[in-house]
């Protein structure tokens, strides 16, 4: 069975996407460090597929395949990219396969199979769905040392309170943190 970790990066505010202003992470660019790299690509593991929403698939599919060659931009392009689209024949970048029709029961049974673990990032609306399904199993929190005000959250505002148990913490020179949690369902009242 699968492991789906969300793997998000996010300002101190909570924000994920700057309102304008997301040129692929352009305001996670001072804090990026080779140590840093290594660490995320450890949170990651050294084999994954990608599990996305169609918005965060199209804005990879113009990044990663011209990003270089590097680890982290070679496993990216390397993941199978299982897609949650209502217009699967339009996925060029690949290896690429589409989630169309019930998107849940297709991700449930893609959970249940033999496989990398699933890496969520981006995708707030995915993660918001996977989180209230209980079908996620990590949350990887690369947090800045930065406050945006504005822009898309980490999670929509219908999701209901949810519990996370920590697992471990990790900073890099620039002061990112790297924090894993094991989600262990709903909060309790």
């Amino acid at each position: 069975m699968r492991k789906i970790k969300i793997a998000e990066h996010i300002s101190l505010d909570g924000v994920i996407e700057h309102d304008g202003d997301y040129t692929y992470g352009a305001w996670t660019t001072p804090y990026r460090s080779p140590a840093g790299a290594a660490m995320l690509f450890e949170a990651y593991g050294s084999n994954f597929d990608l599990l996305l929403g169609r918005n965060t698939y199209d804005i990879f599919s113009k990044f990663w395949p011209n990003a270089g060659d590097f680890p982290m931009a070679n496993a990216i392009n390397a993941a199978t990219k299982h897609i949650a689209t209502h217009r699967p024949d339009s996925l060029e970048w690949g290896p690429v396969k589409g989630l169309d029709g019930d998107i849940i029961a297709g991700i449930r049974n893609l959970k249940s199979t033999d496989g990398p673990d699933l890496i969520v990032v981006g995708s707030s609306t995915l993660t918001s769905v996977l989180l209230g399904e209980g079908l996620v199993d990590e949350v990887v929190l690369v947090v800045y040392p930065v406050l945006l005000g504005r822009g898309k959250r980490i999670l929509s505002d219908t999701i209901d309170a949810r519990e996370l148990a920590f697992v471990s913490t990790k900073s890099t020179p620039t002061g990112v943190l790297i924090n894993t949690y094991r989600h262990v369902g709903s909060l309790k009242k």
